[in-house]
């Protein structure tokens, strides 16, 4: 099974932002704020332990996180 992240990207039609699965038809939520959606992109990533990501209102990617399974973890700089 392939993984499908999240994005949080403007919705051109109805203003706001929308949480959308990749290869989804349909947002899994839709919010006025962006901040509210890109809280709940991060609880759905964390439940399925995917990356979720980042949109501006040009709809380029901003930012990611993943939220398990990354295959290029960051390594930690210890002294």
């Amino acid at each position: 099974m392939a993984k499908k992240d999240y994005h949080v990207v403007p919705n051109s039609g109805r203003g706001g932002w929308d949480v959308k699965r990749e290869g989804a038809d349909r947002a899994s939520g839709h919010f006025d704020k962006k901040s509210d959606a890109m809280e709940r992109g991060r609880d759905l990533a964390r439940e399925r332990k995917t990356e979720l990501v980042e949109h501006g209102r040009n709809g380029r990617i901003q930012d990611s996180d993943s939220y398990g399974n990354d295959p290029n973890p960051p390594r930690d700089k210890k002294h």
